[in-house]
Protein backbone atom coordinates (compact mmCIF):
# COMPACT_ATOMS: atom_id res chain seq x y z
CA UNK A 1 0.00 0.00 0.00
CA UNK A 2 0.84 3.40 -1.03
CA UNK A 3 0.09 6.35 1.41
CA UNK A 4 0.48 9.86 0.83
CA UNK A 5 0.18 12.59 2.87
CA UNK A 6 -0.17 16.08 0.66
CA UNK A 7 -0.18 19.57 2.06
CA UNK A 8 2.32 22.70 2.51
CA UNK A 9 4.21 21.70 5.24
CA UNK A 10 1.79 23.08 7.30
CA UNK A 11 0.59 21.93 11.09
CA UNK A 12 -2.19 20.05 10.14
CA UNK A 13 0.06 18.27 7.17
CA UNK A 14 2.25 17.36 10.00
CA UNK A 15 -0.30 16.09 12.80
CA UNK A 16 -1.81 14.38 10.20
CA UNK A 17 1.33 12.67 8.19
CA UNK A 18 2.54 11.62 12.10
CA UNK A 19 -0.95 10.24 12.87
CA UNK A 20 -1.15 8.34 9.93
CA UNK A 21 2.18 7.08 10.61
CA UNK A 22 1.73 6.19 14.32
CA UNK A 23 -0.88 3.79 13.24
CA UNK A 24 0.73 1.96 10.44
CA UNK A 25 3.75 1.06 13.16
CA UNK A 26 0.94 0.11 15.70
CA UNK A 27 -1.24 -2.31 12.96
CA UNK A 28 2.41 -3.41 11.35
CA UNK A 29 1.40 -2.56 7.94
CA UNK A 30 2.73 -2.96 4.90
CA UNK A 31 2.84 0.38 3.77
CA UNK A 32 4.97 2.87 1.95
CA UNK A 33 4.21 6.49 3.86
CA UNK A 34 5.38 9.99 2.15
CA UNK A 35 5.00 13.61 2.63
CA UNK A 36 4.32 15.36 -0.70
CA UNK A 37 4.57 19.19 -0.57
CA UNK A 38 5.39 20.28 -3.89
CA UNK A 39 2.41 22.30 -4.98
CA UNK A 40 2.34 20.88 -8.85
CA UNK A 41 1.50 17.56 -7.83
CA UNK A 42 -1.09 18.69 -5.23
CA UNK A 43 -2.66 20.34 -8.22
CA UNK A 44 -2.06 17.25 -9.92
CA UNK A 45 -4.15 15.14 -7.38
CA UNK A 46 -6.91 18.37 -8.12
CA UNK A 47 -6.18 19.34 -4.37
CA UNK A 48 -7.12 23.01 -3.56
CA UNK A 49 -7.64 22.28 0.37
CA UNK A 50 -5.34 20.79 2.51
CA UNK A 51 -4.47 18.33 4.23
CA UNK A 52 -4.85 14.90 1.38
CA UNK A 53 -4.64 11.62 1.90
CA UNK A 54 -3.86 9.55 -0.73
CA UNK A 55 -3.77 5.72 -0.98
CA UNK A 56 -2.15 3.96 -3.74
CA UNK A 57 -3.14 6.92 -6.26
CA UNK A 58 -6.74 7.75 -5.09
CA UNK A 59 -7.99 10.69 -2.83
CA UNK A 60 -9.49 9.39 0.23
CA UNK A 61 -9.53 12.69 2.17
CA UNK A 62 -9.19 16.46 1.75
CA UNK A 63 -9.36 19.35 3.32
CA UNK A 64 -9.33 18.52 7.12
CA UNK A 65 -7.21 16.82 10.01
CA UNK A 66 -8.77 13.08 9.81
CA UNK A 67 -9.28 11.27 13.43
CA UNK A 68 -7.60 8.12 14.00
CA UNK A 69 -10.90 6.40 13.45
CA UNK A 70 -10.94 7.85 9.90
CA UNK A 71 -7.35 7.39 9.25
CA UNK A 72 -8.31 3.17 10.38
CA UNK A 73 -11.53 3.42 8.07
CA UNK A 74 -9.43 4.58 5.06
CA UNK A 75 -6.86 1.83 5.22
CA UNK A 76 -9.27 -0.83 5.73
CA UNK A 77 -8.29 -1.68 9.41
Amino acid sequence: MEIKVLGSGCAKCKTTYEMIEKIVKENQLDATLSKVEDIVELLNYGIMTTPAIVVDGEVKLKGHVPTESEIKKILGI
